[in-house]
């Protein structure tokens, strides 16, 4: 019998607010033959060691090490030893990747492409890891596409040397405060990037580093900030606490419960109780 540490297993999800694949797999004996894609690679090795040859060069990729592939490119994928290899992984297109760059330098781009196909940069695959762990949970729009498009900007600027188009940000405070006049009227709705940046006629990547660097964090923790301070008050009422999760917009009571405790260091249930 098998022992389950050695299983293969595998697991591909969309995520249909960005029209994005994702990918997480264990491979014990399983090996790739020689194959591309329409689509970017985009992966982190989670355990053991991986292998895979693209043209005549053969890559190693330990525990911490990026895969970063362009659409077209011929490669294959291995386990180097009987440990196998875990990984995860998401699939970008090329119009993320021309759309990011445009927000980044301020021009229209042709598809971009890594010049390597290997790095072991920690900053990237932090991002990576982050953006890919809060797909998998219950977590709002404004998050994850705020991730998507900041592991993006960083991997194009590190990876392919995106230059930033020149920023006053001073010039943007209008922007911004609007902005937070919209989450502090909707916050109990869904919001998303795409719909917080039109709304103040700047590109995501744009309004990410403007509202950063006016309110001191990214707009999806300034939304969780305000719905944490409204449950509160809503607690403090005697609103039942599920109620009070749909009430300020947690898309369930454990994401609810989850925020409430990082943000305070109690559960909204012992936060009532004390009250």
């Amino acid at each position: 019998m098998q022992n389950k540490e050695t299983q293969e297993w595998s697991r591909l999800w969309h995520h249909r607010q960005l029209k994005l694949n994702l990918f997480q797999a264990y491979h014990s004996t399983h090996t790739y033959p020689r194959h591309s894609h329409d689509y970017y690679v985009i992966a982190v090795v989670e355990r053991g060691v991986q292998s895979f040859i693209m043209g005549k060069q053969k890559h190693v990729t330990p525990v911490g090490g990026l895969i970063l592939l362009n659409p077209g490119d011929v490669h294959t994928g291995e386990p180097i030893s009987e440990e196998g290899y875990g990984f995860i992984a998401f699939y970008p297109t090329a119009e993320h990747m021309r759309r990011v760059i445009s927000e980044i330098t301020g021009r229209h781009s042709s598809t971009p492409n890594f010049s390597k196909p290997r790095s072991d940069d920690p900053q990237l695959v932090r991002l990576v890891r982050s953006f890919h762990q809060a797909s998998t949970q219950t977590s709002g729009s404004l998050e994850h596409e705020t991730l998507f498009v900041s592991t993006l900007a960083q991997l194009t600027k590190r990876l392919i040397k995106a230059s930033y188009k020149s920023t006053k940000f001073a010039q943007e405070r209008a922007a911004v405060r609007k902005a937070r006049q919209y989450i502090e009227e909707n916050y109990a709705e869904s919001i998303s990037l795409s719909k917080l940046a039109d709304h103040v006629n700047l590109s995501r990547y744009y309004f990410l580093r403007v509202f950063r660097d006016e309110v001191g964090m990214p707009p999806h923790t300034y939304l969780d900030t305000l719905r944490i301070q409204k449950a509160q008050a809503f607690i403090a009422q005697g609103r039942p606490l599920a109620q009070v999760a749909q009430d300020v917009g947690f898309s369930s009571q454990s994401h609810f419960t989850q925020r409430f405790k990082q943000t305070l260091g109690v559960t909204p249930g012992k936060y009532a109780r004390q009250l």
